[in-house]
């Protein structure tokens, strides 16, 4: 299962289930795919195509949605 909390600009940004236990979330496109820590500070962990650019934008649509980006990862792994 991997929930969408997302979607702007393009991208999905999303959760798998029964992943790591560090906080984070996972975008893709059809351009690439990206995954990003949240806990301790936003963080770029794995990109795979995206540009400096995109990778720019995808931090701060993360930035911008933070909030709600934890409280649906807090919602989804303590369901």
């Amino acid at each position: 299962m991997s929930p969408t909390v997302l979607k702007e600009s393009g991208y999905r940004f999303f959760f798998f289930s029964r992943e790591e236990e560090r906080m984070h979330v996972h975008i893709i496109s059809g351009e690439g795919e990206a995954k990003y820590w949240l806990k301790p500070n936003i963080e770029l962990a794995k990109n795979h195509r995206y540009t400096k650019k995109q990778l720019k934008q995808i931090e701060s649509l993360i930035e911008n949605h933070y909030d709600e980006i934890v409280s649906a990862w807090r919602q989804h792994f303590t369901c």
